[in-house]
């Protein structure tokens, strides 16, 4: 692993290589791999689960893209899904391609922000994106229940719901403590299945599919906040995989080919069933909401299809919550090798090499936020990650700035100027997004990003007391 590093406890992790001059590149390209990139520990992530934990890391199959034709109707549905990627996905995936491969140690985006500009802003990097994903976590097991309650309405609601969300969390954390190949093949069969019935679904709308009602534009006013909150829903959260780096085989290899992979999965899941059944169905637009698509495999193909759709959408919602819980415990894990966070909580299980302080503490939050009525605060998320994105961003352009030398396995091939245009367009959107923001989004999030700044000075004040111990070896590098 030429002219990267990895965090490990002990022994002090090498410093990332830069370029001296001409006459040090052999020398340099030549170098003895790292231990955290030769892949042969076989507790390594190869390329064919990493796909499939980005796909649930970002989308999880083509549930939730109802709202869009909802909010805007079908043309302009498609043609978001269409124009963001590019705008949006392409962006955050090459970057993360880029700094994953040059930093492969867990913590990913924490890593870059402490890199960038100091351990402050990498722990307020830390702050939002955790705090974010723990929230986000805890919709899941709602999620499962939800479906689940449509054939089993005892767990609707009172007690019976709240032990069924406990025990799904339970289990579905339990899961993750495994290990990271069993979360990661079983996401592989996760995917596989819950895409099958959409498979299905879009062979059986082609013969009936009618190509002009895909250029309706919607019987129904424009709701555009939603449009645009169901497009950045549905493709953000690329760099949620970074937090795993230090656990993949060969990072500078597999990182580029699955994230690209990755992209091109998502992008297919989502087209081809909006064209599928937008073409294959008369318009009503206000049908088109959260779990349309199980109504429409009933209309096109019969309530078999439904059913396996509905079947789905439940293993879809578990993949996501082990995709998501994976990238928190290993943020925490990567934020304690890097003196963010103490030690302790970077301690892996014996038996399963997984760090079950980074599992139990997203798990415990997500039971308590999922019993509590949240569903106000999902805006806060997308508030939070915004703010996480915009010094990802940030932190993206001063590295290439600040250590221009610095060798990177995979490399966007472009200028600086263009770069800042690339990150310019999305960072645009964000602030669109966070302007729109009600006033409860903004106390919470200002809340949130307090407790933050709180936690930061909190973990100062513990390590100038000794009151807990701390990785300093990683701080004294940067010096």
């Amino acid at each position: 692993m030429e002219g990267t590093f990895s965090f490990y406890p002990c022994p002090s992790p090498p410093s990332p290589l830069l370029i001296k001059g001409e006459e040090d590149v052999e020398q340099l390209l030549t170098a003895p791999s790292s231990n955290a990139g030769d892949g042969t520990s076989k507790n390594k992530l190869p390329l064919l689960p990493l796909i499939f934990l980005i796909y649930f890391e970002v989308a999880g199959g083509p549930y939730g893209e109802e709202s869009a034709v909802g909010a805007a109707g079908p043309l302009y549905a498609i043609i978001g899904f269409l124009v963001f990627p590019f705008i949006w996905s392409i962006p955050e995936a090459l970057i993360t391609a880029e700094l994953a491969t040059t930093f492969p140690g867990n913590g990913g985006f924490v890593i870059w922000a402490h890199k960038a500009f100091g351990p402050f802003w990498g722990s307020m990097m830390g702050s939002w994106k955790l705090l974010s994903g723990v929230i986000n976590l805890a919709s899941y097991p709602v999620l499962c229940v939800d479906y689940l309650k449509l054939l089993f309405p005892i767990f609707s609601s009172g007690l019976p719901r709240y032990i069924a969300i406990f025990t799904s969390t339970l289990l579905l954390s339990f899961l993750n403590y495994t290990g990271l190949s069993i979360v990661g093949y079983a996401a592989v069969g996760l995917g596989l299945i819950s895409l099958s019935p959409f498979f299905l679904l879009v062979g059986i709308s082609i013969p009936i599919i009618e190509p002009s009602r895909w250029l309706s534009l919607g019987n129904e006013k424009k709701n555009w906040p939603l449009f645009f909150n169901t497009l950045f829903w549905n493709l953000n959260s690329w760099d949620n995989v970074s937090t795993l780096a230090g656990e993949v085989e060969n990072p500078q290899k597999t990182f580029p080919k699955a994230l690209f992979s990755a992209g091109f999965l998502t992008c297919l899941a989502y087209l081809f069933p909006l064209l599928a059944t937008t073409g294959a169905t008369p318009l009503n637009q206000s049908n088109w909401t959260e779990g349309y698509f199980a109504d429409l495999a009933e209309m096109i193909a019969g309530k078999w299809l439904k059913y396996w759709i509905e079947i789905g959408s439940v293993l879809s919602v578990i993949g996501l919550y082990e995709a998501q819980l994976t990238s928190c415990a290993y943020q925490i894990l990567g934020m304690s090798e890097i003196g963010v966070l103490p030690m302790i909580c970077g301690v892996r299980s014996d038996w399963f090499d997984t760090p079950w302080v980074g599992i139990l503490f997203p798990t415990f939050v997500a039971m308590g936020v999922s019993c509590l009525g949240f569903v106000s605060i999902i805006s806060v998320v997308n508030f939070l990650y915004g703010l996480g994105m915009l010094l990802e961003f940030l932190s993206f352009l001063w590295l290439r700035k600040k250590m221009p030398f610095l060798i990177r396995p995979y490399k966007i091939p472009m200028g600086l100027p263009a770069l800042i245009i690339m990150c310019l367009i999305p960072s645009i959107f964000l602030v669109y997004l966070m302007s729109i923001g009600t006033h409860i989004v903004y106390l919470m999030s200002g809340s949130m990003t307090l407790l933050g700044l709180a936690w930061y000075f909190l973990m100062n004040l513990c390590k100038s007391k000794k009151w807990l111990e701390f990785n300093y070896e990683y701080n004294e590098e940067d010096n």
